[in-house]
């Protein structure tokens, strides 16, 4: 199946390269010259992967980015900018983008860095699954479907299967890459996904940080380690919104550990 890319760039002279190299590549490619644009495409169309400049010509490539995050968004988020200091390729991770590619770059090396995504298992994100979390964010359990697609047929580490798991139970699914709390499903990104199933694959062991960081990131990554913190924090968050009684602790200097708070917690 063709990977659906949503391509941010205002930049006449770039915007058409990209394209064509791109759908050499095998990829579906829309192009959107402005933040708003790709707002609506991305929440009315599928996309797996979105190639985001920052210097947008009606708002900053980072609020498209925070805003598609709080929207619902799954897929991965790759930021293509000449903002090449370390500090910003922090906050771009900490709003919620997956990788960052300082310009110039190589047409080769983006197109390695897409497929290295891909490898680690992003799945589509469509308009229905929009549509789905926008009909039961006002539950207490919002049960998204589609960007971790299909259905859970089982668990690493966790309870097996959801229907009859405790209302605060999490099990993690790795086969439909699904996590759910008692019966409702945390919608997560793929780099979330990857470091709460290495957790829950050893539940209550210390996973180091460099181990969490060898998996989930490979072996090419050049960003601050920042970025596993701010991974962490957001997976804290919503097993806190989820009222999950699983929870990471942070063992200093060593790295993370998920565990069930006991009964009485």
């Amino acid at each position: 199946m063709a990977t659906h890319v949503l391509l941010v760039e205002d930049d006449p002279d770039i915007a058409p390269t990209l394209v064509i190299a791109l759908e050499r590549e095998g990829h579906l490619v829309t192009h959107a010259p402005t933040g708003a644009a790709a707002l609506a495409h991305a929440s009315t169309a599928p996309t797996d992967v979105v190639l985001l400049d920052l210097g947008l010509p009606d708002m900053d490539g980072l609020e498209v980015c925070r805003r598609l995050r709080s929207g619902g968004y799954t897929g991965a988020v790759l930021i293509l900018t000449a903002r090449g200091g370390e500090l910003d390729r922090v906050v771009g991770l900490d709003v919620g983008a997956d990788d960052y590619l300082s310009k110039p770059f190589s047409l080769s090396e983006l197109l390695a860095r897409i497929r290295a995504t891909l490898r680690r298992g992003w799945a589509v994100g469509s308009p229905r699954d929009d549509a789905s979390r926008a009909s039961t964010a006002s539950g207490a359990d919002a049960s998204p479907t589609g960007p971790l697609g299909g259905a859970a047929n089982g668990t690493s580490g966790s309870p097996a299967g959801t229907a009859d798991a405790a209302a605060d139970a999490l099990s993690v699914d790795t086969r439909s890459r699904r996590a759910f709390v008692g019966g409702g499903e945390i919608a997560l990104t793929a780099k979330e996904f990857d470091v709460l199933a290495l957790l829950d694959a050893e539940r209550g062991a210390v996973i180091t940080r460099e181990a969490l960081m060898s998996e989930v990131w490979d072996e090419n990554w050049f960003g601050s380690t920042k970025t596993l913190d701010a991974t962490v924090g957001r997976l804290r968050q919503k097993l806190e919104t989820a009222d999950s009684a699983a929870r990471i602790s942070t063992v200093r200097g060593v790295g993370f550990r998920l565990e069930d708070e006991p009964p009485d917690a």
